[in-house]
Parts: structure tokens; sequence; C-alpha cells
């Protein structure tokens, strides 16, 4: 294979990379476009190869030259920079139409925060968040949003909150995550599902499957089981006249496949408040928001959640 054959299809596959690039920057996800992309790109790995051992008397001489460290060094510097995404990099990323092929999307905008969540294209679950007059989005709020199954048992998270004091500001959800994580790192002990542990440890119940498919994509609608969509939130350091620091807040909605509903709002159910329970152990209720809420209660407008299931999937 001669040097210039070699040369011209490195720079032919150069430029098809280039432009397989900008297309997935600008443009939605297309599995077409990156897989050409990648593809190509193992191929240019291979063309540059054989263009180095070509050119190898040249390349020896660039080897030994002072000026590649000053280039290694460099090419460290910016891969170190935008792997770690400072925040003009991530502007730049945020121009690309490209979200890629995730199942969920969180988008925050100038009337509030919508969460997209399609596990399945006969499934698409929205999440619209009407954000209130106490709402900052220069100092956001700590938000968690996850799913639960009827014994009140975490199955998924949809929004991982934010911030080193999530665990603090949202005691609600973290105490509903670590009892799911406690019980999973159990389940792998004894070589098991969550399921198999659930149903060995108490009698089976239709709500005790810890498989979020059970309940957002049963087989037979006939046999969904109810869980529960929930948002907490909280605003660091908000006082009331009545409180130094106003708890987070726990908003609710319930979901059933059986007799399935297109629109449906949160209701506000109230704020967590840890209990010690008669045989020592640590438990978060719900209590009904009182008078020591003030500018809390002015974070969210209104959540309202629409799934939409296309015929013959309900």
């Amino acid at each position: 294979m001669s040097q210039r054959f070699v040369t011209l299809l490195t720079a032919t596959s150069f430029l098809v990379l280039s432009v397989t690039g900008v297309i997935a920057f600008i443009r939605p996800f297309s599995l077409q476009v990156v897989g050409l992309h990648a593809l190509v790109g193992f191929a240019f790995v291979a063309l540059v190869a054989f263009h180095v051992a070509a050119s190898s008397r040249a390349m020896t001489r660039h080897l030994r030259s002072p000026t590649l460290w000053t280039v290694l060094g460099l090419t460290a510097l910016i891969t170190a920079i935008l792997w770690w995404q400072p925040r003009p990099v991530k502007a730049i990323l945020g121009l690309s139409g490209n979200l890629g092929p995730a199942l969920d999307r969180f988008e925050v905008g100038e009337t509030g925060l919508v969460y997209r969540y399609s596990p399945d294209p006969a499934y698409k679950l929205v999440l619209e968040i009407r954000t209130g007059s106490s709402y900052d989005p220069e100092n956001p709020p700590r938000l968690a949003i996850w799913l639960e199954n009827q014994s009140h048992y975490h199955i998924k998270t949809l929004l991982e909150p934010e911030g080193d004091d999530s665990e603090e500001m949202l005691p609600y959800r973290a105490a509903k995550f670590a009892g799911w994580k406690t019980a999973l790192a159990d389940a792998k002990k004894r070589d098991v599902d969550l399921d198999s542990l659930a149903h060995a440890i108490s009698s089976p119940t239709e709500n005790s499957s810890f498989d979020p498919a059970d309940y957002i994509l049963p087989q037979k609608s006939e046999s969904s089981m109810p869980y529960r969509l929930l948002i907490e939130i909280n605003q660091p350091q908000d006082p009331s006249p009545k409180t130094a620091d106003q708890p987070s807040l726990v908003y609710q909605v319930e979901i059933d496949n059986f007799d399935p509903r297109t629109f449906q709002l949160l209701d506000l159910v109230g704020y967590p408040v840890k209990e010690e329970s008669s045989d020592g152990k640590t438990e978060w209720s719900l209590f009904f928001a009182d008078e020591q809420f003030d500018s809390a209660l002015d974070l969210i407008d209104s959540a309202l959640l629409t799934i939409e299931r296309k015929a013959g999937d309900e």
C-alpha cells in the first residue's frame, strides 16, 4: 500500500469524521450517524497506524523533538478540561441538539421544570413542575423525584438530588433510598434478587415487587400494580416567622395502569418528621403542612403528570 494512497485515504476519512461529528452535535441523536462516526473512527485509527509506519523516519525525528513534550502536555490539559467540563464547556455542550439515547430528560425552562421519561415507545411520562413565586433559579432548591410501590418502598429514582447536603435537605427521600440500598445489599449477600428476598422475609403481596417494570410497563394492565410518584423539595436557609429553617415538603400522586388517567395533579402530602418506633427503629412520617410554613409553600405552584399510552398497551 503506497504512502500517497494511505495519506489520501486518511484525509478523506478525517473529512467523514468531521462531517459526522458536526451532524451528531447539532442534530438529535441518531444511531446511524453516531454509528458511522464511531466505525469510521476505528478505520481512521488503523489508517493513522499505516501512515506512521510509512513515515517512520519522519516520525522518529518528531518523537525526538523537544516540542513533543509541549504537545503532550497541551493535549493532556485540553483533555482534562473537556473531561471535567467546567461551566463554559457545559454551555457549549448545551447548544447541542444531540441529547443521546437516554430514557429520561430533565429540562429547566422559564416557567418551571420538565422531566420526561420514555422507557418504551408506547409509554411516555412527562412531569411538568410549574415553579412558584418563592422559586429562585439563581439559587434553586434541592429537589428529588422517585417512584414507590404501594408498600411505600423506593423502587426507582427518576431525578437524583444535587448538592452535598441533599441527604440533610431531603431526609424523606434519603431514608427511602437508604432502605432500598440496604435491602439490595442484603439480597446480594444472600445471592438472590430483591423481590425474592422481600417474599422470603414477608408473605408475598401484590404490592411487594421492587422491579419498576412491574409497575411502569406491566405485561398486562389487568395485573398492573398501583404505584406512586413523589417529589421532595427544600430551599436551604429559608426562615419563616415560625421557624429558622422551613422543612422539606413532599408532593405525591398515585398511578394505576389498571385504571389509567392521562393527566394527574400531584398533591402536597406534608413534611417529613423523624420518629422512633416502639422497637427502637427510626421512621419518617409525613405530617400536614402547618403554620411554620410560609415561602416554602410557594416553591411549587403546580405539578402535572402526563402519561401517554399507545392503544393496545393500556
